[in-house]
């Protein structure tokens, strides 16, 4: 890590200020000028703007907790089908706590309340949060139940909402509580809508509706048809499969809504046996087109028979009556749904046979998403084209920038609006892993910090998520060393060789290698999955312990970053498509995978140290830039964007290889040795 020196002059006043501090007897203060984050320290305790005052909320369900005889309440960030995005009308977690990152858990009591959310969000829940919550900074299940142990006397009651919590998660719950006297109780009734009342957003009523066929991968017919002989071929031979991942339903079906912002998904549950389909839905809201598609083949084994949303967990305790055997996923059925089904009736496995096969994209769609992707990145090329010209005048803030790049997309064929609230974030904010900018409390754009945006769309041929760093300054020689590892991780990453069936997590560690040789890291995961007009993260695709082996055919992020807290943020995000290796020797029958990037931006040259790249590392960037040239050059002439085809030209000249520094091959055979290490360990 580049450290600049500290001025002689400030030294002698540092320890000035220490040696009279200890004179005093006192410990030496460090004063803090930070005034966007909580100090409930502070007397009266300090709250910035955005923190939002939870009192009222806290003590209307504390009221119903004592009513139930519950000590202490669980609530989650997620809703009954295990979203990681949420609508409104699920946001409980929000509501409650005014925190409004996409991955927390708080627990009430009667007299405490507490939150825990992962290192992405510790800066956000520290400028949501008043001060009636403390901060847990991690989100160990083991850590939440030692902190009911501490406030909840033996033989208390612990409660949730069961159709809130995976399998997994209950277990764990369960397993921390085991043998502790505490109770944990299952309550279908929902305290926080009970407290919520009449204020609760009302459910989305918009349209579900059909895929065109050209923006399909194969109908639904030979989905289903797919799914059934993996049911027919699976040693334990299932009867049915209950999907319950709001993604499942609408991939199989070819079907769209938008229950969720950004997300065109649609309330609603699978069963699929091996001779009926039933889908659990609000029939009212289906298109003319859409229900004619479902009930062209009826009756008969393709008839898609239409069941209310609500009566999936009566249907499912009348089937699981007879002699069946139910396949499900356990990362998304909630335990409410999983107790229906007996224990010897189940075939449990981490994702649903149709999660697994929405996961490697045919032909067809790969093709649609490197084409949504070319649109995309012509969207992208004109914001950083207006950027340069008008942040210089002081024109731009973080939110009408994110305004402008989501109306750029707007303005693109196929165009279904932004996949995620757009992360527009300048100088300290772009810290936040996951900040979003708000109308009247934004920073103005500037050429003296560092700016990070990641954004993404959704067109009906593929989802996009891509994120650029730039400055249009002098950085200083910290952030363009920490910007250029980062695009070493990025780079080393992408372009590595690897056996098929390979994990992630094994992979994982090669985007990390440049940042770790200095002693610099980032806290978040290192990629995800994306869909088809879907989900913007998509599982069961990444680099954590938790995905599946990476398979040709897959798409993922790779987005490397590093987070200066206080003070800046990087981060490098592009959308790659696993693909088979052209490799100079074969091993037996043995295939070899690489990535193959589709996401077709250039990275800011004004952050780029050479001398820290290798000649393979230059060349890769050389060959990635001729790609984009060849690609998104031509639509950008179609679109007759002739200022951005130029601008495109000149930050897609090749670099010099003859600037690489001195980094050998040693250093990446030490990250394989490590990468192996930790896959190990993991394992």
């Amino acid at each position: 890590m580049a450290r600049e020196a500290m001025c002689p002059l400030l030294w002698i006043a540092a320890w000035a200020l220490l040696i009279h501090g200890c004179a005093a007897g006192q410990a030496p203060q460090v004063l803090s000028t930070r005034n966007d984050i909580r100090d409930c320290s502070a007397d009266p305790p300090y709250l910035p703007p955005t923190a939002t005052n939870t009192t009222v909320h806290l003590a209307m369900l504390r009221g119903i907790m004592r009513t139930q005889g519950v000590h202490a309440y669980i609530v989650p960030s997620t809703d009954a089908h295990m979203s990681e995005y949420i609508s409104k009308q699920d946001a409980r977690l929000g509501w409650l706590t005014g925190f409004t990152g996409s991955a927390g858990t708080a627990v009430v009591t009667q007299d405490k309340a507490a939150l825990w959310t992962d290192s992405r969000y510790w800066t956000q829940a520290e400028r949501e949060l008043d001060c009636n919550w403390e901060l847990q900074r991690t989100t160990s299940i083991e850590s939440i139940g030692m902190w009911i142990l501490k406030v909840v006397p033996a033989e208390g009651n612990v409660s949730l909402d069961p159709f809130l919590f995976s399998i997994d998660t209950w277990n764990s719950y369960s397993q921390a509580l085991h043998g502790s006297g505490r109770a944990l109780l299952p309550l279908e009734t929902n305290l926080v809508d009970q407290a919520w009342g009449d204020q609760r957003p009302p459910p989305s009523s918009s349209e579900i509706y059909s895929l065109p066929a050209e923006f399909t991968g194969s109908s639904w017919q030979e989905k289903v048809a797919g799914i059934r002989q993996q049911m027919e071929q699976h040693v334990q031979r299932p009867t049915a499969v209950l999907l319950s991942g709001l993604e499942e339903t609408a991939w199989l079906f070819n079907l769209r809504g938008d229950d969720i912002p950004y997300n065109p998904v649609f309330y609603s549950y699978t069963l699929l046996t091996d001779t009926t389909i039933s889908l659990f839905v609000d029939e009212s809201r289906l298109s003319a087109a859409a229900r004619e598609s479902l009930g062209l083949s009826c009756p008969g084994p393709l008839c898609v028979e239409l069941q209310e949303y609500g009566q999936v967990s009566a249907h499912l305790h009348r089937y699981t009556q007879g002699n069946v055997t139910v396949w499900l996923g356990t990362e998304y059925t909630t335990y409410g749904l999983y107790r229906i089904i007996p224990q010897g009736k189940l075939l449990e496995e981490n994702y649903s046979p149709v999660m697994m096969a929405k996961a490697v994209k045919n032909a067809h769609e790969q093709e649609m998403l490197r084409a949504a992707h070319v649109r995309d990145a012509v969207a992208v090329v004109q914001y950083l084209l207006w950027l340069e010209k008008t942040v210089p005048q002081g024109q731009v803030d973080e939110f009408s920038g994110a305004q402008h790049i989501d109306a750029l997309r707007w303005a693109q064929e196929h165009s279904r609006g932004p996949s995620f609230q757009s992360i527009s974030a300048s100088g300290l904010n772009a810290a936040l892993a996951h900040y979003s900018p708000s109308n009247g409390s934004s920073r103005t754009l500037s050429t003296r910090e560092m700016y990070l945006f990641d954004t993404g769309g959704q067109y009906l041929d593929g989802t996009t998520d891509i994120t650029r760093t730039v400055h249009w300054g002098e950085p200083t020689p910290l952030q363009k060393e920490a910007y250029t590892r980062v695009l070493m991780g990025n780079i080393d990453l992408s372009r590595l060789v690897f056996p098929s069936n390979t994990a992630g997590r094994t992979v994982e560690s090669f985007a990390r290698r440049a940042l770790w040789d200095v002693g610099l890291n980032y806290g978040h995961g290192t990629g995800h999955g994306i869909g088809n007009f879907l989900s913007v993260h998509e599982w069961p695709v990444g680099f954590q312990s938790n995905n599946v082996p990476l398979e040709a055919g897959m798409f993922t992020s790779i987005e490397p970053g590093y987070y200066q807290d206080g003070e800046f943020g990087i981060r490098i995000e592009d959308v790659a498509l696993v693909v088979e290796a052209q490799t100079e020797h074969q091993s037996g029958e043995e295939t070899f995978l690489t990535f193959e990037m589709v996401s077709l931006v250039p990275y800011d040259r004004n952050l780029i140290d050479l001398s820290l790249l290798s000649p393979e590392q230059i060349r890769y960037l050389n060959s990635y830039y001729e790609t984009i040239r060849a690609h998104v050059g031509p639509e950008l002439r179609r679109q007759q964007l002739e200022e951005a085809y130029t601008w495109l030209q000149e930050n897609t000249k090749p670099f010099p290889v003859s600037s690489a520094g001195t980094t050998t091959a040693g250093t990446l055979a030490l990250a394989s040795l490590l990468s192996m290490l930790l896959s190990r360990l993991g394992a």
